[in-house]
């Protein structure tokens, strides 16, 4: 069972705070890939490793970000999905579950924390299991959008 993000971020402001480390309250890292390294939250999620190794290497300050969803996400996903070539059954599941999904309007779906060291960025990251599923969902819906059609063969003139 995945934890309340609200409170697991409140909860690792506390501990950053009981540890000396300066809370820098900023976006996301966009970084470049060869830039960010990412935590593995998948087999160690707990936050408290990735504060540890960022301690053990002398940082000071960890950025902390926190997302609250937005139910404008639902609107534009229904409307690409609107756009695609996703149809059927699987159509009538994916627009069931974005409008199910609504009830997490200004919810805490992902944190994350980030420090530097030279040369990288070293990310944590956490996402709430329904919004990595709304994730999957808009790739699958983004794969299967309708591409124009390709341009009619016929030849070429200069006149």
């Amino acid at each position: 069972m995945q934890p309340n993000l609200e409170k697991l971020r409140e909860e690792i402001q506390s501990d950053l705070e009981s540890r000396g480390i300066a809370v820098f309250h900023g976006a996301p890292a966009t970084l470049d890939d060869d830039r960010a390294v990412y935590w593995d939250t998948e087999a160690r999620s707990d936050y408290r490793e990735f504060v540890a190794a960022a301690q053990a290497v002398g940082v000071q300050m960890i950025a902390l970000w926190a997302e609250e969803f937005e139910e404008d996400t639902i609107d534009q996903a229904l409307k690409r999905m609107a756009e695609s070539a996703v149809a059927g059954s699987e159509r009538t599941a994916m627009e069931r579950r974005l409008r199910e999904m609504r009830r997490h309007d200004g919810v805490v779906c992902r944190i994350e924390m980030s420090f530097d060291f030279a040369p990288r960025t070293y990310v944590f990251e956490l996402r709430a299991d329904w919004f990595r599923e709304l994730d999957e969902m808009l790739e699958r819906i983004e794969g299967e959008a309708e591409l124009p059609a390709p341009p009619q063969a016929g030849y070429f003139s200069k006149n």
